[in-house]
């Protein structure tokens, strides 16, 4: 299954992989493995990479970019595909060919595979939280920075569904739009005027600035940090009128109040900054 980013198709995001391995190999390689030197060019070898944590994985096509770039001559054998869980000390993938080349690459893809299936497992807790309910966990901008793509399809593969790509794709107009615009009302107006291709999202305070949403037309509301009571009085006040997006200080513990109220998304941006990746280690023989 692929687990691509809404609105990007397979060119752009293979472009992507490859821009963020040229990147990381360029501040770890820079003009040469000093380390991996040491090792006789013709020795080879092969490496076996376990996880010493529970998870979900994602990030493999990651992996297999290093090796490429790295050294076409490395053999890459996933025993997992993305999206799939895994339990501690089972085995993710083998390498096998010149031992300095399996050296050079295995920092850098461990790297990828470990901040992006933490991300993934990270985000299927969170799913898995509010499998019971209609709601809907979105990500958000909140990425490492060069690794948004990376991250959406980590979410993806947790189980999540992606927000906005970025600036360019969806309105969102919150406190500070607001008020340069002139009101909720008049920011929308022109949000329509300007691309009304676009979904409109408009980022609410309380219950009176919902209502003006609702009355100025927006697809969405974002009902930032809303008490649990002010929650549900906004989802009966926008049944069938405009999709609810809760967000703002949500975490594992209040999580499924929220999403019990009935709003349709939940957005956390922990998913993507507060990662705890997962322990991974490559145990390498050499012939």
């Amino acid at each position: 299954m692929r687990y691509l980013p809404a609105g990007v198709d397979e060119a752009t995001f293979r472009a992507a992989i490859a821009d963020n391995v040229r990147t990381a190999l360029a501040e770890d390689v820079g003009d040469g493995d000093v380390s991996a030197g040491l090792i006789d060019p013709d020795t080879t070898g092969s490496g076996r990479v376990i996880t010493r944590d529970p998870g979900v994985i994602a990030g493999l096509e990651w992996v297999a970019e290093v090796c490429r770039q790295v050294d076409a001559r490395i053999q890459f054998r996933p025993d997992v595909a993305d999206g799939d869980r895994v339990a501690p000390d089972q085995q993710l993938f083998t390498l096998e060919g010149p031992a300095a080349s399996l050296l050079t690459a295995e920092r850098p893809a461990l790297n990828f595979l470990q901040l992006l299936s933490g991300t993934a497992t990270c985000t299927a807790r969170y799913v898995e939280l509010i499998s019971h309910t209609q709601t809907r966990l979105l990500d958000t901008r909140k990425t490492v920075p060069g690794l948004r793509l990376a991250q959406k399809h980590a979410v993806l593969c947790g189980g999540g569904h992606n927000h906005r790509l970025g600036l360019f794709d969806q309105f969102l107009i919150k406190e500070n739009h607001i008020a340069a615009a002139g009101g909720i009302g008049l920011a929308v107006k022109r949000a329509r005027e300007m691309n009304a291709s676009l979904k409109v999202e408009v980022e609410v305070e309380n219950l009176d600035e919902l209502r003006e949403a609702i009355d100025a037309g927006a697809d969405i509301a974002m009902v930032d940090n809303f008490s649990t009571d002010d929650t549900h009085k906004a989802v009966r006040l926008g049944r069938g009128r405009i999709l609810l997006e809760a967000s703002g200080g949500i975490d594992d513990v209040t999580i499924v109040e929220v999403a019990e109220a009935g709003v349709d998304y939940i957005s956390v941006g922990a998913l993507t900054k507060s990662v705890q990746p997962l322990d991974l280690s490559m145990r390498m023989d050499t012939d």
